[in-house]
């Protein structure tokens, strides 16, 4: 395994219950700012062997990115069993924190 897949592992793992990433976001954490297929190679490829929460990543633009048919209902199902908002489109509800005064 090369070090920059360790550290797309990583920044994946990372990403707590309840919450998303999206594949640009991962790759930076991981030192690859142009990474983002790098990103869903490694989702593609590794998930299983390693348990990669690999429906909390999105698309930058906040859709799922997977099509209907070819996982998009159950991506939309563990993301909903953990809370997060998902429209019949495919797209995510991010909530943000207010900020601070």
């Amino acid at each position: 395994m090369t070090e920059s897949t360790r550290r797309i592992i990583d920044a994946l793992l990372a990403v707590p219950k309840g919450r998303v990433s999206c594949y640009r976001d991962i790759a930076r954490r991981a030192g690859l700012p142009n990474g983002a297929r790098q990103v869903a190679r490694a989702l593609h490829s590794l998930s299983r062997k390693y348990g990669l929460p690999w429906h909390r990543i999105i698309r930058a633009d906040g859709f799922i990115a997977l099509k209907s048919g070819a996982g998009r209902e159950e991506q939309t199902a563990l993301l909903r069993s953990e809370g997060i908002e998902v429209s019949g489109a495919g797209q995510v509800t991010v909530k943000r924190k207010a900020p601070t005064v």
